[in-house]
């Protein structure tokens, strides 16, 4: 982990050196002696992370390696800042460190304490006997990691051996009792009551019987105003004048509004991850019993919470799986179960019997050794876990935790500690995740996109069962969170080589000297606390949505790389123009901000844009065209950007009207992949997407009761693979691009079959139609849909007959049909075929 810092700080220190062309020879001759004892103690640090989890000092040794490498990077950053006047003025940035320096910031003067201190760590090296050692034959180098995008949905596997509860907990959630009653799962952490209660809430049995459902984390420290809105939110949706109203109520105010919006209805909520009784006292008044059969399910670990939920209610002790079951299981997760012989099988049958059934240390315990492709490497491991096997003769979850995270290579260490910053139960989006890894400087550069690698990481750590797929679309992970014994553990990592703080005011985290702050709490409390030592500050993630004044304190953020700003809709925040000072910014998300000010051009290095307005569109001035390496727009504005074209360096662009695109010539969007576009009307032409060579994936949105312009431009872009249209379409395009492998038509209102013309792509495997078609009939001939694996169809409510040739569809495996009353029946080859949710 020391050695992905160390890396980076190298790296900077070379970058500064071939930029900075007119440095004075003195201090280029002392960043080169710091970059070369740098890369001199980078060869020692595997042999100290190898011993420093027994020994105090060896840790703290390693502490100072890493606080050495990022002061090294702030002291630079500060020179470019002050010297190049980059970001600013000159006289502006000298102005904004002076005043509360003495003395002007000395480049120089630093980096001869940073040299001290490194000789002292020096010495404290020889005293610790720590080697310079070389990787062995078997050994993986650190800086190697698979970055294959592929993923595999495999969200079934944590019910090996649970059939039997899903059908008794499905039976008592359908069982014919008017009155509300609670369902209670308990058990402890790693068992799989989320993944179980996840089970039954998407259950087709459940989406028939229940119209209304809800879903909510708890977690150990809970804001009930907070989940009140959350469900009401999901329940009712997310209008500007629903969060207005929503924000503006008391806690006795919103539990009346969804006992009024539940009171008629028979509904279904899963209350996740309970762990005080309180909590649930504070929630459950919310929820009224109209005698509809109306259900809640509550997870916990604690057999209290579970049985005092409701006197009448149904409680379910989840167990442990039996040593078959975990064999299953462990071989059903094992990347390549042909490749184990029968020696690996037998280590492999000891070490799962010692997990003693819990299902998540099984599956870490695979993702680990699918990574393991000889003999003696699962032997090594065999034998680390026997060290700690105690007179229980089990294994403890943590130690197989700890052993699945030294095993990563240091880029993925880095990326799986930065889900620790994260609140418990937060379910990231892939997207954000991704992104913030590549401004930290986690993803390298090379002949890929960084995109695609950083998506490999993630799906390395998803395999190895780190992290928690949430949701996926068209194949690709979409939403994730890590289990919270596994985010204790990112956590304890970080705070041991002072990789982030949580300000937390609860548990005390907070750390001066850490580069990346993340504020769950009590936000204006840590904003009072900010002052010019914290410098060297790098990334401030605020999930505390009553935040206020963020940039108030501009002067400490001089040397962000990441701003990630959550705010509440009564809490609205200006952007002062001083945010085009932060010149080394690369992340910017915003939530809760409608306009940006036109110093934001300045801010070159920035490579995501996120923009959340609360209202339906935000302000973004024209300047926003001159961030020459912005990557990712993410934004619905309403001043169009005419120049856009300039953003050679775009990847996604999601969120613009079409009325602004209508002018645009995206001619030189050269690196473009992603668009998604709104607000269209039949008077516009979008002929002008077919410029967009690389162009991989569009969604485009009509305005209300709007129909599509022509569409046949679609069949010019060349390497388009995913496309959602979304409203009327008068005429269906006879041709479409042969390389589309997923499609969606939504409120299309078709009066034309479209299956003959969607039937003919030679790559479709996945196509879904909502609302899609007004015609009785549908009609797929012989030959038809050759590649064609899953599909939905969804409020076809006229249609009355499925006419099915015999060699059309020979690939299907996967069919949703929902609200298609009229349909009176299948054609027989589908009814084998299994069911979409």
């Amino acid at each position: 982990m020391a050695d992905a810092i160390l890396s980076f700080a190298v790296q900077k220190l070379g970058d500064f050196l071939i930029q900075e062309i007119n440095l004075r020879l003195s201090l280029r001759d002392e960043v080169t002696w710091l970059r070369n004892e740098l890369l001199f103690m980078q060869s020692f640090l595997k042999d100290a992370e190898q011993k420093q989890s027994g020994d105090q000092r060896i840790r703290q040794w390693v502490f100072e390696i890493n606080s050495i490498a990022n002061d090294a990077v702030a002291i630079l950053e500060t020179y470019i800042l002050v010297y190049s006047g980059k970001g600013t003025s000159r006289l502006k940035a000298c102005a904004c460190i002076c005043r509360k320096e003495k003395k002007f910031y000395n480049v120089a003067e630093e980096i001869q304490s940073l040299k001290q201190r490194i000789m002292d760590i020096s010495r404290k090296r020889e005293t610790y006997g720590i080697t310079n050692i070389n990787y062995d034959s078997g050994e993986r180098p650190s800086d190697q990691v698979t970055t294959t995008t592929s993923y595999v949905d495999d969200q079934d596997y944590i019910f090996v051996g649970f059939q039997d509860v899903v059908q008794t907990l499905l039976a008592e959630l359908l069982k014919a009792e008017p009155r509300r009653s609670v369902l209670s799962i308990y058990g402890m952490g790693g068992l799989g009551k989320t993944a179980l209660a996840r089970n039954l809430y998407n259950s087709p049995d459940i989406l028939i019987s229940f119209p209304i459902r809800a879903w909510i984390h708890v977690s150990q420290e809970y804001n009930t105003m907070d989940l009140l809105r959350y469900i009401i939110k999901s329940i009712q949706g997310c209008t500007k004048e629903t969060l207005d109203l929503l924000e503006r109520m008391t806690e006795r105010d919103l539990k009346i509004y969804l006992r009024d919006l539940l009171k008629e209805r028979k509904y279904l909520v899963v209350v996740d991850d309970l762990w005080q009784r309180e909590a649930w006292e504070s929630l459950k008044r919310a929820f009224p019993d109209g005698k509809n059969g109306s259900r809640v399910i509550i997870t916990t670990r604690k057999e209290d919470v579970a049985e005092r939920a409701d006197d009448r209610g149904f409680v379910h002790k989840l167990r442990f799986l039996s040593q078959e079951e975990s064999w299953d299981l462990f071989r059903r997760k094992l990347l390549d179960v042909q490749a184990m012989v029968p020696e690996m099988a037998s280590l492999a049958k000891d070490m799962v019997e010692k997990c003693r059934g819990l299902p998540l240390a099984i599956v870490v315990l695979s993702g680990l050794l699918s990574y393991g492709k000889e003999l003696n490497q699962w032997q090594k491991v065999k034998d680390h876990l026997w060290k700690y096997i105690k007179e229980d003769k089990s294994i403890k979850i943590s130690n197989i935790l700890s052993l699945s995270y030294n095993d990563l290579s240091t880029a993925l260490k880095q990326c799986f500690l930065y889900f620790g910053i994260f609140p418990e139960d937060k379910v990231v989006k892939a997207d954000d995740i991704i992104w913030l890894w590549m401004a930290e400087g986690f993803i390298p550069r090379g002949e890929e996109r960084m995109e695609d690698v950083a998506e490999g990481f993630l799906n390395e750590l998803i395999r190895r069962s780190l992290v928690q797929v949430v949701n996926t679309y068209w194949e690709k992970v979409t939403e994730c969170k890590v289990h919270d014994l596994l985010r204790d553990l990112a956590i304890q990592k970080a705070l041991e080589v002072n990789f982030f703080d949580i300000n937390n005011p609860r548990k005390n985290l907070k750390s001066t000297s850490c580069i990346r702050h993340g504020i769950h709490s009590e936000g204006e409390r840590y904003l009072s606390s900010l002052h010019l030592s914290n410098l060297k500050l790098r990334s401030i993630m605020f999930f505390d949505p009553y935040i206020c004044n963020v940039f108030q304190h501009i002067d400490v953020f001089q040397h962000l790389y990441v701003l990630y700003l959550e705010i509440s809709v009564d809490n609205k925040s200006i952007v002062p123009d001083a945010v085009g000072s932060l010149y080394h910014l690369k992340l910017l998300r915003l939530r809760g901000i409608n306009d940006l000010p036109s110093s934001i051009g300045n801010l070159k290095n920035l490579q995501t844009l996120v923009v959340n307005s609360y209202s339906s569109f935000c302000q973004l001035p024209c300047e926003t065209v001159d961030l020459i390496n912005l990557r990712h727009l993410v934004a619905r504005y309403t001043k169009p950007l005419v120049h856009i074209s300039k953003l050679t360096s775009l990847q996604v662009l999601d969120g613009v009207a079409c009325d602004q695109w209508k002018d645009v010539d995206p001619v030189d969007l050269v690196n473009l992949r992603e668009l998604s576009m709104v607000r269209i009307k039949k008077s516009y032409s979008l002929n002008n997407i077919s410029s967009l060579k690389k162009l991989s994936t569009l969604t485009l949105c009509c305005e209300d009761y709007e129909s599509f312009p022509s569409l046949e431009f679609v069949n010019c872009c060349e390497k388009l693979q995913k496309l959602w249209l979304q409203g009327r379409i008068e005429e269906l395009p006879h041709l479409f691009s042969n390389s589309i492998t997923m499609m969606v038509l939504s409120f299309s209102r078709l009066t034309e079959d479209p299956m003959p013309i969607l039937g003919m792509l030679p790559n479709l495997r996945k196509l879904k139609l909502e609302e899609a078609y007004e015609g009785k009939e549908i009609m797929c001939s012989d030959n038809s849909f050759s590649e064609l694996e899953f599909l939905c169809l969804y409020g076809l409510w006229k249609l009355e007959r499925w006419d099915l040739g015999t060699s059309a569809m020979p690939l299907i495996k996967g069919l949703g049909i929902h609200n298609c009353p009229n349909l009176k029946e299948i054609p027989e080859r589908m009814k084998d075929v299994g069911l979409l949710i």
